[in-house]
């Protein structure tokens, strides 16, 4: 069944009509009835999944370490809920678990990028990069899957990157280390809960148009250049869009792909080929 949403009388801001962007407004209930546990949402590839994920019909969780931004993302969008969390806050992880009755989908988005190689990575860079992009996916992993073992479902997806195990990328050593663990932690999760009706994915981009990436670019000495040069080592001749990563993360936490898991899903334009 289909359903036109007439949004002529409705006022509201262009944010807050993100999730009604589709030409066609196509209530499908992908992911009804669903809770889904969602982290760096305020923006990019997290934003863009939260909105889809509520868009087919889930109670979507949505935490941010920038709530200010969060809320007003998300404020009109219905099925949302905006949460504080700091994912590399083991209380914090665990009193916002505990709140939640059920927790049918996780999607681990958080993460930073630190630039150089193991000569530029002090010890300090090491420990954070490996606390947020990592550490933040075993602390909510192990929360949250005894809530899933004892529903006897549910689906983790983990934001990985083609920079990982897929491929070896210069200047981004404490990243593609911490990446190649995400990749390594999927599997293993996976292969331990099979047999409990818990599934477990990664998802490897290549660089993603957001908010993050624009930052790093500005904050080179030649912008333009910069840009030019993330561009030209894609095949296609495009960086990728949030929209994209979070059509495959909304894949992957439907029953869609109910015969997926343990598998770290390559969507990167192409740019592991070479």
């Amino acid at each position: 069944m289909v359903y036109i949403v007439n949004t002529s009388n409705v006022q509201r801001s262009d944010r807050s009509l993100r999730w009604l962007k589709l030409p066609h407004w196509n209530i499908m209930g992908r992911l009804s009835g669903k809770v889904a546990l969602c982290t760096a949402s305020a923006q990019g590839i997290g934003l863009a999944t939260v909105l889809a994920f509520a868009k087919e019909g889930a109670k979507v969780i949505a935490t941010d370490v920038n709530i200010s931004k969060l809320e007003q993302e998300v404020k009109d969008v219905p099925g949302i809920e905006a949460k504080l969390l700091n994912v590399a806050d083991k209380d914090q992880v665990t009193a916002l678990v505990d709140q939640l009755d059920r927790v049918d989908i996780l999607f681990n988005c958080a993460g930073m990028v630190h630039n150089g190689t193991i000569m530029d990575c002090e010890e300090a860079d090491w420990d954070q990069t490996m606390n947020v992009n990592l550490k933040s996916m075993y602390f909510l992993c192990r929360a949250v899957i005894p809530k899933m073992v004892a529903q006897g479902s549910g689906s983790i997806v983990n934001m990985s990157s083609s920079a990982s195990n897929i491929k070896g990328v210069p200047m981004r050593f404490a990243y593609s280390v911490s990446k190649a663990g995400i990749n390594g932690l999927t599997k293993a999760i996976a292969a331990d809960f099979i047999t409990k009706g818990v599934r477990c994915n990664s998802i490897c981009p290549a660089t993603v148009e957001t908010p993050s990436l624009k930052e790093r670019i500005n904050a080179t000495p030649d912008p333009v250049k910069a840009r030019a040069d993330f561009i030209a080592r894609q095949k296609m001749g495009r960086v990728g869009k949030p929209e994209e990563i979070a059509a495959l993360a909304l894949y992957l936490a439907s029953d869609e792909s109910g015969y997926t898991t343990g598998q770290e899903l390559v969507i990167d334009g192409g740019w592991s080929l070479a």
